[in-house]
């Protein structure tokens, strides 16, 4: 698959089906996220991997009811970071979140090139699943990567839920996000 075909194909689905992801698909994952580019190098990124029963079980306690659906992964990236592990720059420009980010998304496009659905979230309890993973109070959880295959149940997902798995959602006017020369300036593309 070509990058276009991945940003194209990516989508944030919910109908998951709960059987396990080999760990040479998990390792390819993990790879994508490695290899992925940060100021200066410094990968901040840590990644607590969910999938075996108990810690899933866990991480899923940590859920927002909004986010049931989450509940048949099996496999799901608890993504932390803190900001003395990036760069820190002038005008409160703390790269952390920023490249953190940037492996995330990596992720997601190797994800779906290999068939799998990786959905990020932010539904849930962060100081919870510090505590029942023990990660470090200094540490941000940013997301929740819920892994899977794509599935046929869809019977944990709300009404406006089965309407998003329908089609891709609308995205911005290009006019509302990008500008040519100046704020607000038209793009001419």
């Amino acid at each position: 698959m070509q990058v276009a075909e991945a940003v194209a194909a990516r989508r944030a689905l919910r109908t998951l089906d709960a059987r396990p992801i080999p760990n040479e698909v998990v390792k390819e994952l993990v790879e994508a996220m490695r290899l992925s580019a940060s100021c200066n190098n410094n990968q901040p990124w840590r990644v607590v991997i969910a999938r075996d029963n108990d810690t899933l079980s866990k991480v899923k306690s940590a859920l927002s009811k909004g986010n049931v659906w989450a509940t048949r992964s099996p496999l799901i990236f608890v993504v932390a970071a803190r900001p003395d592990d990036d760069c820190r720059l002038s005008d409160n420009r703390d790269y952390f979140l920023f490249s953190t980010g940037l492996a995330v998304s990596q992720m997601l496009l190797r994800a779906t090139e290999l068939g799998i659905i990786a959905h990020p979230i932010a539904g849930f309890n962060p100081v919870e699943a510090k505590r029942l993973l023990e990660i470090p109070n200094e540490y941000v959880v940013i997301t929740f990567v819920i892994c899977g295959y794509l599935g046929t149940d869809s019977s944990l997902l709300s009404e406006k839920q089965l309407e998003i798995e329908k089609k891709r959602p609308d995205r911005r006017p290009l006019g509302d996000s990008f500008f040519d020369g100046k704020w607000g300036a038209p793009l001419t593309i």
